[in-house]
């Protein structure tokens, strides 16, 4: 059986040019994110002013405070954020889409999420951070990574299991039981298809999110580690000698709201106007 859409999630057409205008912004800082390194005129780590020295020819931005290229260390420090940021993304709504779809059509598994998830909200998110960074061995960027993961999840699955419930109770569902369909069918065929933009609003989401959760966790430094070029680990180190080359401080911290703002616009104009409501509640 297929599914047909529900009528509150149908997804009006509107012109290309204001949906394009958002997400161009985005697409562009992720690209000069991403190929930064092959732009950088200098190596992350050859110092080449005087430490917190003043912009000129040879540091546009000037230096930081071992008197490195302020500019070359922000073209290389975003790829490695983006990435990760990319992957925390792809797993929370994987995970979050398949558990909320299951979740609503089985009342057992339905109420292990809620209860699991709502104690995990519980938890302070820097608390759970620390938790998890500081117990996996080594503990760097990949234990921020699952760190953010963990976190992250259950809020998701929330999200989509709030949005999944209403179809559940529906009567294509009914109909789709009553001919003996399995609960895998009923998941991935019948419902999934209904929540594409519930989906998408919270991928967008969901990336923002982890860009503020990596980048906490960098500047508290319990991610990437000096000399790491990371934009939130600049800010923390560059700190002490903000009045003396404000642009050690100042350029990571725009580049952080930029991705951050630039990519949230870009979700809310890919996604229709229900789907944010849903996403946002």
């Amino acid at each position: 059986m297929t599914a047909t859409a529900v009528p509150d999630q149908r997804v009006a057409r509107r012109p290309w040019p204001r949906i394009l205008l958002p997400v161009i912004p985005a697409v562009l800082l992720v690209l000069v994110a991403v190929t930064g390194p092959l732009l950088a005129a200098h190596p992350v780590d050859k110092p080449v002013t005087a430490p917190y020295g003043e912009a000129g020819a040879d540091a546009a931005l000037g230096g930081d405070q071992l008197g490195r290229d302020v500019l070359s260390r922000l073209l290389h420090g975003g790829s490695a954020l983006i990435g990760s940021a990319l992957i925390v993304a792809v797993v929370v709504t994987l995970l979050a889409t398949l558990l909320g779809c299951f979740a609503v059509l089985s009342p057992r598994l339905g109420r292990l999420v809620e209860r699991t998830a709502d104690t995990a909200i519980l938890l302070p998110p820097v608390l759970g951070i620390m938790l998890l960074a500081l117990a996996w061995p080594g503990g760097g960027r990949i234990a921020i990574t699952l760190a953010a993961i963990a976190l992250g999840t259950p809020y998701a699955v929330r999200i989509v299991a709030s949005a999944a419930a209403p179809l559940a109770t529906s009567g294509f569902i009914e109909a789709a039981t009553a001919s003996g369909e399995r609960v895998g069918h009923l998941a991935l065929r019948e419902i999934l298809p209904n929540l594409r933009a519930t989906v998408l609003a919270l991928f967008g989401l969901r990336f923002v999110d982890a860009v503020y959760v990596i980048s906490m966790a960098g500047f508290l430094q319990l991610g990437p580690q000096p000399p790491e070029a990371d934009w939130a680990l600049m800010i923390r180190e560059n700190g002490p000698g903000i009045l003396l080359n404000p642009w050690a401080v100042v350029a990571p911290g725009l580049a952080i709201g930029l991705l951050a703002i630039s990519v949230n616009l870009a979700a809310n104009a890919l996604a229709p106007a229900t789907a944010r409501r849903a996403a946002l509640r």
